[in-house]
């Protein structure tokens, strides 16, 4: 009895730690936002490439920037410019997947930043913004340590 008690409190501290260590931030070869600029959304209202020249590390992800002052604007500050859910995908995660993103697809809604799979989904994300972004705020917490990417 003793070592299946142990067993069990072995596999549920291996789970908890495996769920911890999970990156919170979507990322392709550890780049966060495929290489763009996060605050560049805010500054030029558009997507932009950043390139390695100016990079900040958070998160255990990659940040890239187009200019070295956006860098220092993300250090001083990354949660305001880093985008919700890790940069999942808004809707998905208003579904309760955690799936990837595309920089293309994006939209800032009260000083926040959202990224979504494609421009399509972006689309419907948009038609009831509000909504979903209560049902992925609400489902974020549960869904962030899931493996789904």
């Amino acid at each position: 009895m003793k070592k299946l008690v142990l067993l069990t409190l072995l596999t549920i501290f291996s789970t908890a730690q495996m769920n911890a260590q999970q990156k919170q931030i979507f990322t392709k070869n550890n780049i966060a936002v495929n290489g763009y600029d996060v605050v560049a959304y805010f500054t030029q209202s558009k997507p932009v490439k950043g390139n390695d020249e100016h990079t900040v590390t958070w998160k255990e992800a990659k940040w890239l920037f187009s200019t070295s002052e956006h860098a220092s604007l993300f250090k001083a500050n990354p949660e305001k410019y880093a985008p919700q859910y890790g940069g999942h995908c808004a809707f998905g995660c208003s579904r309760g997947y955690k799936v990837k993103s595309d920089p293309d697809a994006w939209s800032i809604v009260n000083g926040k930043l959202y990224l979504n799979y494609n421009k399509e989904v972006s689309e419907l994300w948009k038609k009831d913004i509000e909504n979903y972004i209560k049902k992925a705020d609400a489902a974020w917490e549960s869904i962030k340590n899931n493996e789904r990417k």
